[in-house]
């Protein structure tokens, strides 16, 4: 876009969110920089980017019905989906009709929030390489598909399994033996947020680490569509949910040309405009495609801190069609603040304290209700020396402490 509109006036330029977590609210605070109405739908009220978009709607967006009417009367030029659990069948039927421009495509969005569609596209439409895996739609199939029981190759132990549709790691557990089979698939039920009674069983990758590919599909200014990669975010993972992130991860030559090869091959057939996530597991020089987000991931909020543009920036400014940086300013890491309780309404204590650890700075992201393992906030730092900052990190959130009032 050429041409950005002013806020709440019949040439606003407007853009909604469907989901408005954490991620969302960054996104929202860089697209108001640049002048943009937003829209922030999520499933509760009061949800972190809600609290500061122009306007905030709470409905089911798995609700086809719903989400048409919404969209029809608030009428948004682009649609962000930020969340699995959404009518993406009613987007594409929306997209088609002229309605809206889904970001990146209501194709992609429809692709990238069922493991089932984006694994099989990646693997046998696109032969990218991955883990060996299976879709079962009981404990029985899940039993066969590990034992070799259903006439293809075992999966054999140790294996992970997930929700074919689920969001942070919820629902993914690994599988050490049989003893383990029927806690997994109870996990996987309670984990999914729909398409509930499918898995996927994943064959475990000795990897030696995995990463995030950001990657940025942007328009050039001959009007092309260009793509931009960010330096590779190393992160930990426990039970599928990050908690500490990195950027960069250090990496052989071959194995990041082999990354970033992967990378576009995926984005290149989601197409569209945006930012991706794309993860990989990486062993010596081999890389293994694992998912892709079509939106900013959670272990990305790093480059808040690393980045002169950080992924939300990126998003903003790709999906409007304006020139993007992917440029490193310092390596940096980041480290999980979690709730600690259940319980509404947490206040945060060690929060100067936390600060007060050089070269830091925190994002609390006000979920209205807290968890004890729900992610409540992100402590940021930045260092020339990568193991400082990722302990500095770590020591910032330590500080933080949730609690009721």
């Amino acid at each position: 876009m050429d041409t950005l509109g002013t806020p709440n006036t019949p040439h606003a330029t407007r853009v909604m969110l469907l989901g408005s977590g954490e991620l969302g609210k960054e996104v929202v605070i860089e697209l108001q920089r640049l002048g943009v109405e937003t829209i922030a739908v999520d499933r509760y009220d009061g949800a972190p980017a809600q609290q500061v978009a122009h306007h905030a709607h709470t409905i089911a967006m798995s609700d086809a019905a719903a989400l048409r009417a919404l969209i029809e009367a608030q009428k948004p030029q682009l649609v962000v989906p930020e969340i699995e659990a959404i009518a993406t069948a009613e987007l594409e039927r929306l997209e088609a009709q002229g309605l809206v421009r889904v970001i990146p495509t209501a194709r992609a969005a429809r692709l990238t929030m069922d493991r089932e569609g984006i694994r099989r596209l990646a693997a046998e439409t696109l032969g990218l390489p991955t883990s060996a895996y299976r879709f079962c739609d009981s404990l029985p199939a899940l039993q066969a598909a590990i034992d070799g029981a259903d006439g293809q190759p075992p999966i054999g132990y140790p294996c992970i399994v997930k929700p074919v549709m689920s969001s942070s790691g919820k629902g993914q557990s690994k599988i050490d033996g049989p003893q383990d089979v029927a806690a997994a698939w109870d996990c996987a039920m309670t984990g999914a947020r729909v398409g509930h009674g499918r898995v996927i069983v994943e064959g475990f990758i000795d990897f030696d680490y995995e990463i995030t590919q950001l990657t940025v599909r942007a328009q050039g200014r001959d009007g092309q569509v260009q793509t931009h990669f960010c330096e590779p975010i190393g992160h930990i993972q426990r039970n599928g949910d990050y908690v500490e992130s990195w950027q960069p991860q250090p990496m052989q030559a071959a194995a990041r040309e082999q990354a970033r090869h992967i990378a576009k091959t995926i984005t290149d057939e989601l197409g569209g405009l945006g930012l991706f996530g794309v993860e990989l597991f990486v062993k010596g020089e081999q890389v293994w495609f694992s998912e892709v987000s079509p939106r900013p991931h959670d272990t990305g909020m790093v480059t808040m801190a690393t980045q002169r543009q950080s992924e939300f920036e990126l998003h903003a400014r790709a999906i409007l069609g304006l020139p993007v940086d992917t440029a490193l300013q310092s390596p940096g890491a980041s480290a999980v603040i979690y709730g600690g309780v259940d319980a509404a309404g947490l206040v945060f204590d060690g929060v100067a304290q936390a600060l007060a650890v050089p070269q830091t700075s925190l994002r609390l992201f006000g979920k209205p209700e807290g968890f004890a393992k729900r992610r409540m906030g992100v402590a940021l730092a930045w260092h020339d020396d990568l193991d400082t900052a990722r302990q500095r990190a770590k020591q910032a959130a330590a500080q933080v402490r949730p609690r009721q009032p």
